[in-house]
């Protein structure tokens, strides 16, 4: 399987610590040598950079690791290709801009025999199920809202079209605008949510610890969601399989399933991903910002 890691803060963070763990798992001998890449976004812009070498060997996942970038959504992805050569068009994540927003979404599994009917604007460029999964979802929710929905009604919309894809195969992927992290488990993934009073971590993968006490503010939050746990010391949560997790402001705001109840939300926001799904229509001062390293 592929490797998933994403980020989500209140506050501009780096990821340099967690990022460390997640390389180590891009090496040739554990057959994740196909390539990685990672998206990174600032504001309304993205950085996003890919290589088709191994995570662990790789000068610009080097560069990752050395070089502290910040920001409030982050998501990486090591590649065991299934579907597609190894080459830069198929490395994850990939970007795609909808509503002039940038979208980015990496996908762990396999869709088989998944050929959607693609008629908009969204065409895959490489041969992987994941950007022909990523190029469906935009269409479809293209053809559902006008412009940008808020994280709300996107959680609603993706409890709707996610089933449709996840019945070819495994579909454990990551996708934000910026604005949240939406996360799906087929299989597996975990998350961490980081927040005071912080505690010292050590990754699994690689012999390194931190301790965020020294690096954050009492109200700094952070949200880390990944294949498997990279830290030692830490509450990692397994995700239920089959539900969708919303994180927001570095807090899981919610988790919903195709039908079944909605866990984390209350108030109107919890009543909204309770309902049953309505029928989808055809058309401050500066502060130091925290550290994961």
């Amino acid at each position: 399987m592929c490797q998933l890691l994403g980020m989500n803060c209140n506050t501009p963070t780096d990821v340099t610590f967690s990022f460390s763990g997640f390389a180590q798992r891009g090496g040739l001998t554990d057959h994740h040598g196909d390539g990685w890449g990672i998206a990174f976004f600032e504001g309304l812009g993205v950085r996003h950079f890919v290589d088709h070498q191994s995570a662990s060997t790789s000068p610009i996942a080097d560069l990752i690791r050395r070089y502290p970038i910040q920001s409030q959504n982050v998501i990486a992805h090591i590649r065991k290709a299934t579907q597609g050569v190894v080459s830069l068009e198929n490395c994850h994540p990939f970007v795609r801009e909808l509503w002039g927003r940038y979208w980015v979404f990496a996908h762990n599994g396999n869709l088989v025999d998944y050929a959607p009917r693609l008629h908009g604007s969204f065409k895959p460029v490489g041969q992987t199920d994941s950007e022909r999964a990523f190029c469906w979802l935009m269409q479809e929710l293209a053809k559902s809202h006008a412009s940008v929905p808020s994280v709300q009604e996107m959680s609603l919309t993706l409890r709707e079209l996610v089933p449709q894809i996840a019945r070819f195969g495994t579909f454990n992927f990551l996708l934000s605008n910026g604005q949240a992290l939406w996360a799906h488990a087929s299989t597996h993934l975990h998350y961490v949510l980081r927040r005071h009073p912080f505690n010292r971590a050590t990754l699994s993968d690689e012999d390194l610890s931190v301790n965020f006490a020294e690096l954050t503010r009492e109200t700094d939050r952070v949200a880390v969601v990944v294949t498997a746990p990279l830290t030692t010391d830490e509450a990692w949560v397994a995700f239920e399989p089959g539900r969708l997790y919303t994180f927001e402001d570095g807090d899981l705001k919610g988790q919903v399933g195709p039908s079944g109840p909605t866990v984390g939300l209350t108030g109107l926001q919890g009543a909204a991903l309770r309902a049953p799904l309505p029928p989808r229509p055809k058309t401050g001062p500066p502060r130091r910002s925290p550290s994961d390293r």
